[in-house]
């Protein structure tokens, strides 16, 4: 049952093959007995999860239906869910259990979907390998030596070994899709707005999206269509309309203009994964496809932006786990002052230290202006390259990162490393747009993603590409050895 897409559970559990409670139980036990190599849960919810899916149950007995009814899945845990341990991956939030659930949680258990627990991540969503967490680094399961991405790595993790058929994720800088491609999974970014971030810890307000991660663009379509829609609870989420996203799968791709970026091959991707990338050009051709060479010129610029911009909303947003009001306190504070130094040095691992300090600096009054002001404009002339782009194609098609999983511990004594390997998703979050990474092949083993990126609220476009691609490939059905 382990080996089940999202969409096989639904016709399983609609044909009475099987009962929600069976599954569960199942997968609580391969998760038991394989998580342990993974690292890939901070938090297992196994009562919640068998009262879930016993509800659903006797939902479907009663005649309900739905293809989230029953349907096992997990949280990234930075998602409230409440009177469970909501951590972010931090000592500061070891303690906190949050007293209301996430909208996008809500919004799953309505559909029907039982929780299994909470994924490990990297500490707050700040990094790139899933190595920051408190709770201990997470082992890619095509090779447990290597990093399987972050900062949803924990969810990537568990799905990629089969531990539950999808989880959530969230995507600030590529959180989701980055992770997707290191570890042979589906990923999809929505919109920013697309999905609510009420019950979200934040860490760059104005790039965090939340998005689902599955082993098919298939089960994508499935779970965003339970995260989607407008929450008045947060001020950024948009009142557009949700699509049918499964009834855009089939669409024909004939004549889809897709448009290649001449900047992303450029010195920095490893030349096995630009041929991968490449293969998967023609392979779109063959499926009716026009590709066209296309320029995106300030996409040197992303990373310098991205990392003035998102540490400084994130300085902006830690400033209140202080130690006073939930939270990490430290021993016997002498004073105030005390209080919030100690708390937040002892509370915070390095890499949000590091952020929170490049943060502030971009924000104090002799550098705004040179520093977060500039990086401001840059964000929006990488916007207006896309929307010129846009015009002329339908979808931008591109590797997700410029090389394959590195080493645990490979990058640690060198952080600019890491933040590179953000170069081409970033900017998808700096303009908003919906992007996915999907399977594209193995270089030395391990997977290579390559990413889709499409015009405001066409989740269903990258969806339908995607999936036409997996009809007429196998990538994403390779599993890895021992999972």
């Amino acid at each position: 049952m382990h080996q089940l897409t999202l969409a096989e559970i639904a016709r399983g559990l609609a044909d009475k093959k099987f009962s929600s409670e069976e599954l569960t139980k199942v997968l609580l036990a391969r998760i038991a007995q394989l998580d342990p190599q993974l690292n890939s849960f901070i938090s297992l919810t196994e009562d919640l999860a068998l009262t879930q899916a016993k509800a659903a149950d006797a939902r479907r007995a009663n005649g309900e239906s739905g293809a989230l009814l029953g349907a096992p899945i997990a949280h990234k845990d930075l998602f409230c869910t409440q009177g469970i341990r909501t951590s972010c991956g931090s000592k500061m939030l070891d303690n906190f259990k949050a007293p209301y659930d996430a909208t996008v949680v809500a919004k799953l258990a309505a559909a029907g979907a039982v929780t299994l627990g909470k994924t490990n991540m990297d500490e707050f969503a700040m990094g790139s390998a899933n190595e920051s967490s408190y709770y201990g680094a997470v082992k890619n399961p095509w090779n447990l030596d290597y990093v399987p991405g972050g900062s949803s790595g924990g969810s990537a993790a568990a799905v990629a070994a089969r531990l539950l058929p999808a989880a959530t994720g969230t995507d600030t800088g590529g959180s989701i899709r980055q992770p997707a491609a290191l570890t042979n999974l589906t990923g999809l970014k929505p919109t920013y707005g697309r999905v609510s971030r009420w019950g979200m810890i934040a860490y760059a307000s104005s790039l965090d999206q939340g998005g689902p991660l599955a082993r098919t663009a298939e089960d994508c379509a499935i779970l965003l269509q339970g995260m989607a829609g407008f929450d008045p609870n947060d001020s950024t989420s948009i009142d557009e309309p949700v699509p049918d996203y499964s009834a855009s799968l089939n669409g024909s791709l004939q004549g889809l203009r897709i448009g290649v970026p001449k900047e992303y091959f450029s010195a920095g991707l490893d030349p096995r994964i630009a041929e991968l990338i490449h293969n998967s050009v023609k392979e779109l051709e063959k499926l009716g496809a026009v590709i066209k060479e296309i320029s995106l010129p300030n996409m040197q610029h992303a990373i310098p932006a991205y990392y003035v911009i998102a540490p400084a909303e994130a300085s902006s947003n830690l400033s209140r786990f202080d130690g006073v009001r939930f939270g990490y306190r430290c021993e016997d504070p002498k004073n105030l002052e005390d209080l919030y130094k100690r708390s937040r040095g002892e509370g915070f691992g390095p890499e949000v230290q590091r952020r929170i300090m490049v943060g502030a600096y971009a924000l104090s009054a002799g550098y705004y202006d040179a520093y977060y002001l500039k990086a401001q404009k840059i964000r929006r002339l990488i916007k207006n390259d896309f929307m010129t782009a846009f015009n002329e194609v339908d979808i931008i098609l591109g590797p997700t990162t410029p090389n394959p999983a590195w080493k645990l511990g490979a990058k640690n004594s060198d952080p600019v490393a890491a933040y590179l390997e953000d170069v081409y998703t970033i900017t998808a979050n700096l303009a908003g747009l919906p992007g996915l990474s999907m399977p594209a092949g193995f270089v030395d083993g391990l997977p290579v993603g390559v990413q889709l990126l499409a015009p405001y609220f066409q989740e269903g476009r990258l969806l339908n590409v995607a999936h036409q691609y997996q009809l007429n490939t196998d990538w994403h059905t390779r599993t890895p050895t021992g999972f």
